[in-house]
């Protein structure tokens, strides 16, 4: 009886796993670069197909991206107006509201997120 108690207390007190709730399910960007981006698109880190997106924001914008996939590392590529291609290196795009695309007069890129 005692065993048989021990196991049921045991079993009630376990851990039950939670659903993953990962992945992307749209988010804005906003351009700090300074100058228009067009042609956007992404691409999971490491992958190499590029997908157009719907949104490409002018100087100081922003622009809603509608964007569902389970994965949450990514990169983004936009064309800069006079410079050409820029690309920002996995960028997470889970649980995030807006993705400012920043870079600087030497081409550096990088995000910040809210």
């Amino acid at each position: 009886m005692t065993k048989r108690l021990l196991l049921l207390l045991s079993l009630a007190l376990a851990p039950v796993a939670a659903p993953a709730t990962a992945g992307v399910n749209g988010f804005s960007i906003v351009n700090r670069t300074g100058v228009a981006l067009s042609a956007m698109e992404v691409r999971r880190t490491g992958g190499k197909d590029w997908t157009p997106l719907s949104a490409a924001p002018a100087a100081g914008a922003s622009a809603a991206v509608a964007f569902s996939d389970p994965d949450c590392a990514f990169d983004l590529r936009g064309t800069v107006a006079g410079a050409g291609p820029a690309v920002w290196r996995g960028v997470n795009l889970c649980d995030v509201k807006s993705v400012t695309l920043n870079r600087d007069a030497s081409g550096r890129t990088w995000v910040d997120y809210d």
